[in-house]
């Protein structure tokens, strides 16, 4: 039984990194006593995998994991289970049981995220953001300086910001994710100021992922779902 989690990320827990996420999950997982089934051979590891990595500094409540269980759960008593067995700033929102084949596999299936981007309160810009935001997210091009693990190339991303807009507290943005072409929201952030002639300041901005992904349309032709909707609940 393939099951799909859908956390939250937030307060403290922010400054947890991504391995060491995984690695408490692990032992919640044992503390709630879930049938987890695990690799064969000389080191047997629990099968999970975990979709889109989170930046240190980074809250959400759009996080997504995929566990194997050795026999059939109802959803709802996993997602009690789990909240039982973690601490505060981390929150089990669902679980989903998930098909095996494409619909299975959380890391692949990643295609886009949101994202809020709030000003801290000493840092909100004095000028009008929120009319600029709209007048750059109307650029037909944006260049910025894109860092891979080789090299540095300018690189158009504009093809990868699907939304960019005002929002009640701050930024509403839907980018690009996954393997193939991740934007990161403070690339973006960048290149917005930098456009507008002002300059960014370390620590500025909070970041906020709403939700992660799936594209489940045809070549040029994308439907974009979260991953949870990949699933169904089980009674």
């Amino acid at each position: 039984m393939k099951i799909r989690i859908k956390f939250a990320k937030e307060g403290v827990m922010k400054f947890v990194g991504h391995l060491d996420i995984m690695r408490y999950f692990q032992k919640a997982i044992r503390r709630a006593q879930l049938p987890i089934a695990y690799s064969e051979g000389f080191s047997p590891h629990m099968l999970l995998s975990f979709a889109s990595p989170l930046g240190v500094g980074i809250t959400s409540t759009g996080e997504y994991f995929d566990m194997v269980l050795k026999e059939e759960m109802p959803t709802k008593e996993i997602v009690d289970r789990l909240n039982q067995a973690i601490v505060e700033g981390m929150h089990v929102i669902s679980a989903r049981r998930v098909p095996d084949g494409k619909a299975g596999k959380a890391m692949s299936l990643v295609s886009a995220a949101d994202y809020l981007i709030r000003f801290r309160e000493e840092c909100v810009p004095e000028w009008n953001y929120r009319e600029k935001i709209e007048e750059f997210s109307q650029m037909p091009e944006i260049l910025v300086m894109r860092k891979t693990k080789r090299s540095e190339k300018m690189t158009d991303i504009r093809p990868w910001i699907y939304k960019l807009e005002a929002a009640k507290d701050g930024i509403f943005m839907q980018l690009s994710a996954g393997s193939v072409s991740n934007l990161k929201p403070e690339l973006v952030m960048e290149a917005f100021f930098s456009w507008a002639g002002k300059e960014l300041s370390p620590y500025a901005i909070l970041i906020h992922r709403e939700e992660v992904y799936a594209d489940i349309g045809e070549e040029g032709n994308p439907t974009l779902v979260p991953l949870e909707a990949l699933g169904e609940e089980v009674e």
